[in-house]
């Protein structure tokens, strides 16, 4: 699971609870975990498609996870 995942799960559980609630701040919360989820996640992709061009570079074939 990416790392930005769990973010954007708990995120979203906290963003509705404060709509049903009344709760802005929750809310708020919420949207501001899912962002932080996304930054996350794009983070990991920039990383893996250097990776990947590192190993292009190199000749290096071996997959890394």
């Amino acid at each position: 699971m990416a790392s930005g995942t769990m973010d954007k799960i708990k995120g979203g559980v906290k963003e509705v609870a404060g709509k049903v609630t009344g709760d802005q701040r929750t809310e708020t919360e919420g949207k501001t975990d899912q962002t932080k989820g996304d930054v996350k996640n794009a983070t990991d992709n920039v990383s893996e498609a250097a990776k990947g061009v590192r190993d292009s570079l190199t000749g290096d074939k071996t997959p890394r996870h």
